[in-house]
C-alpha cells in the first residue's frame, strides 16, 4: 500500500521530532497539526497513542509514516 505522505515531508517530521524537547501531549498535538495541514482528521486519541508508540531517539521514516498512515483518517 502506498504511503499517504512523501519522504520529505516524514523527514522533516522526523527532524522536528528528534530536534525538539516534546512530551507525549506535545507530540501527539505536532501529530494531530501536521495529519490536519495534509487535508487528514485523527482523534486526539489516535494521535496519542501514536505519539506513545514511536521512540523518537530510533525512530525510523518508514515506522513514523507507518503510524502516521494508520492514524490518518480522510476528511
Amino acid at each position: 500500500m502506498a504511503s499517504k505522505f512523501t519522504l520529505p515531508e516524514m523527514a522533516a517530521l522526523r527532524n522536528e521530532l528528534t530536534q525538539s524537547v516534546l512530551d507525549a501531549r506535545q507530540t501527539a498535538e505536532l501529530f494531530q497539526v501536521f495529519l490536519m495541514g495534509r487535508g487528514y482528521g485523527v482523534s486526539p486519541e489516535a494521535a496519542r497513542s501514536a505519539a506513545g508508540n514511536v521512540g523518537f531517539a530510533s525512530c525510523t521514516l518508514e515506522s513514523l509514516q507507518s503510524a502516521l498512515d494508520s492514524i490518518a483518517m480522510v476528511m
